[in-house]
């Protein structure tokens, strides 16, 4: 730290009690002066040769007769005072970080300037500040900070001004030109920064990081550290991903939880200014900040009761990048007046916010691109982006579907926003529904058939495939189509030991969206039995039937005059199409179902869901469908 001092005598100033002080002379005191609640016994000769307000005030006095003076509002109170009386008197002061402001705001107060005495107190001051203090950085710093309890007088002078240039100046300088010492503890290593302290076995000189600067000014107030950020944003040097780097670190050093997810403790007040403060300072670039930090602050915000504004400017941010998110960040508890254990809407709205933000820059795309006369980039990168999302979704809905007061409709609402979004497997929401049938084993079969009419059985992996199709808690329809799918795969890879189309016809009569022609009445119970639950005896028989029925390839495969696209999906349609009447008509409960869609047509289609979970037999409930079937078989 650096330091200056002034005056040559000893100290003379001496106590007596709290609140008095006097100067240790052979010489009476010929002048009282009254500081707050502390009596100063001066000499007029050596105050009013430095100090132009003290000459008046003397005069006055003398006038009036008295050898008192009143001083209440000296910036800095009587230590100050006491600062200027001893440069007065010659005596040693000693002047740095710490005090320095207070001495140079009292001195302005006293109007100890050029016009009283050359080289007056003033003066010397400002001189140690530029050449000292606002050249070092933690000096400028500590300065700043004395600033905050001398305002206005600080705010006056441009000391505040002068440390906020300061310190922006040098946090903006390249790190091979620090040469000042910094706190860091971060646990950053320098290869982090794009440095190696070792190369070959052989250790070179440790480099500055890029965030040398984070972590000294986490010391500052909120107020403070607002204006700091700020003035680095100005000299336009210090780039998006650093700044959100220093927010991040200010937030997680002065809100008491905030690494854990949520604020504990602390002056509420403060935690709210400090929360809506570090919204307002996020760096406008995408990516500046990682969207787990900005669902922290949306947690604190919820918690802290921010302001509407802040809590929109924040989900708008993470839509932006929501695809960085991970399910454990979403996980927002719902305040304690909800019976949920989750925040479902908030998500929702995330998600929303997202979408929005994908069409936006989509249709900025298109209209750049229509001057360019250039096909659209970005799609690609588009839809990957999408398809994590969904991912993200499809996890989270598995996740708050254990919750037991979950409504069917938010699950069916926030699952039904990303069922547009591209994506190749649907194991993720197949495991979601599982997991909700299985905390909800009461729901009833609409509820069950609306809720599986998110997933498509296409898209389901053959692990997913073999749990679905021993899975009790999903409709019986939706084991027939997985059943199905999964023969349809089988006799086209080998046909052509790849994947071929799947054929749309045969599978209408199997989709959860019903029968919607003229002979509604007459297919009643059929529809009963295909959205009713399977036993575990109807289950067994389904896959006896489909091992029976397992096919080495296809009658009539291929063709030497057909091409080899056309041979591939007319083979597995007619092959598919052949297992699965046979699988249908081999029972009775089948032939039932098969001929009441067939007397309604195939004016019915619709997209299924299923998701991986754990299987709980005994959790499958006896229903009137399921004794229907057992009758008939």
């Amino acid at each position: 730290m650096k330091f200056m001092k002034l005056g040559s005598k000893p100290d003379a100033f001496q106590s007596e009690g709290d609140n008095i002080r006097y100067v240790a002379t052979e010489l009476s005191t010929d002048i009282v002066v009254n500081v707050a609640d502390v009596k100063f016994y001066l000499h007029k000769f050596p105050l009013l040769s430095k100090s132009a307000h003290l000459q008046k005030l003397v005069a006055i006095a003398n006038e009036e007769g008295k050898d008192e003076i009143y001083i209440q509002d000296i910036p800095g109170g009587p230590v100050s005072f006491e600062i200027c009386a001893k440069y007065c008197y010659g005596m040693t002061v000693t002047l740095n970080a710490y005090n320095v402001v207070a001495a140079r705001c009292a001195a302005e107060f006293l109007e100890m300037n050029e016009m009283v005495d050359k080289g007056n107190l003033i003066y010397k001051i400002d001189v140690f500040l530029n050449s000292s203090i606002f050249r070092g950085w933690k000096d400028s710093i500590i300065v700043l900070q004395t600033t905050k309890s001398l305002l206005p007088w600080s705010e006056e002078l441009k000391l505040v001004s002068h440390c906020l240039d300061a310190i922006a100046s040098k946090a903006s300088i390249e790190t091979s030109k620090v040469e000042w010492s910094y706190t860091y503890n971060r646990k950053k290593l320098s290869s982090e920064n794009g440095q190696d302290s070792h190369w070959n076995g052989v250790r070179k000189q440790q480099t500055v990081p890029k965030d040398w600067w984070v972590e000294d000014l986490c010391d500052l107030d909120i107020d403070l550290y607002k204006r700091v950020i700020a003035t680095i944003k100005t000299k336009g040097k210090v780039s998006g991903e650093l700044i959100g780097e220093a927010l991040k670190s200010y937030a997680l050093s002065r809100l008491p939880g905030f690494s854990k997810g949520s604020v504990q403790g602390g002056d509420v007040m403060k935690n709210h200014l400090l929360v809506e403060t570090v919204v307002w300072l996020l760096p406008a670039e995408k990516g500046s900040v990682s969207c787990s930090f900005l669902l922290r602050l949306l947690r604190a915000a919820i918690t802290l009761e921010c302001g509407e504004m802040v809590k929109k400017e924040l989900m708008r941010r993470i839509g932006w990048q929501l695809d960085e998110a991970s399910v454990a960040d979403l996980l927002i508890r719902a305040s304690p007046r909800e019976s949920m254990m989750y925040d479902v809407d908030i998500v929702e709205d995330l998600v929303k916010e997202f979408i929005i933000q994908e069409q936006s820059s989509q249709t900025d795309l298109c209209v750049e691109n229509e001057f360019r006369e250039i096909r659209k980039p970005g799609s690609v990168v588009s839809d990957a982006s999408k398809g994590v999302v969904a991912k993200l979704v499809d996890c989270y809905l598995a996740e708050v579907s254990r919750d037991p007061n979950l409504p069917l409709s938010k699950f069916v609402s926030l699952a039904e926003l990303v069922s547009g979004f591209c994506r190749h497997s649907h194991d993720g929401i197949y495991r979601a529904i599982d997991m909700y049938l299985k905390e909800h084993p009461g729901i009833t079969k609409s509820e069950r058939k609306r809720i599986c009419r998110l997933m498509d059985c296409r898209k389901l992996s053959v692990e997913a495939c073999s749990h679905a199709v021993q899975n009790e808690r999903l409709p019986l329809r939706v084991v027939v189509q997985v059943l199905f799918f999964e023969q349809v795969r089988a006799t086209a890879a080998s046909a052509t030991d790849g994947t071929s189309d799947l054929p749309s016809g045969p599978i209408r009569a199997l989709h959860p969206g019903g029968s919607h022609g003229s002979s509604r009445s007459a297919t009643t119970n059929t529809e009963d039995e295909w959205d009713g639950v399977p036993t575990s005896e109807e289950l067994r028989a389904l896959k006896g039937e489909l091992a029976a029925l397992r096919l080495g390839g296809g009658e009539g495969t291929s063709s030497s005059n057909r091409s080899v696209n056309e041979g591939v999906r007319s083979d597995a349609e007619k092959v598919a199409s052949t297992k699965v009447k046979g699988l249908l008509m081999s029972k009775k409960i089948f032939s039932k179902l098969w001929l009441g869609k067939e007397r309604d047509g195939d004016n019915s289609s619709s997209d299924t869901s299923g998701s991986p979970a754990s299987s709980n037999a005994e959790e499958t409930r006896s229903t009137p469908s399921r004794s229907r079937r057992r009758s008939l078989s």
